[in-house]
């Protein structure tokens, strides 16, 4: 299995507008607005999608907390077989594949 690049990473956070102030402000990075509202930040080609703090979309992390994070990856190779790989190495998935 080869991971190509990151998708987005969806960081927890306690307070959405504070959180934008900062990386726009301080940081330069873009605001972006999608989904019925929901807030996200570029910069480059990377995208971090923001989630407020007990008002979660799914899915979402089991135990979320501010400054917690997740990763969503992009692969080349086909989903049953990362599935495979990843059961072959012992892990278990929680929930997925999710559109």
């Amino acid at each position: 299995m080869k991971i190509t690049h990151l998708d987005h990473l969806v960081l927890t956070v306690a307070d959405i507008e504070v959180s934008c102030h900062f990386y726009h402000n301080v940081l330069g990075f873009e605001i972006i607005t999608f989904k019925q509202g929901r807030k996200a930040l570029a910069f480059g080609h990377q995208k971090i999608n923001l989630h407020q703090l007990g008002k979660e979309f799914l899915p979402k992390a089991a135990k979320p907390t501010a400054g917690s994070a997740d990763l969503c990856f992009i692969t080349e190779t086909p989903l049953l077989d990362v599935i495979e790989h990843i059961n072959q190495q012992g892990i278990n998935i929680e929930e997925g594949p999710v559109p």
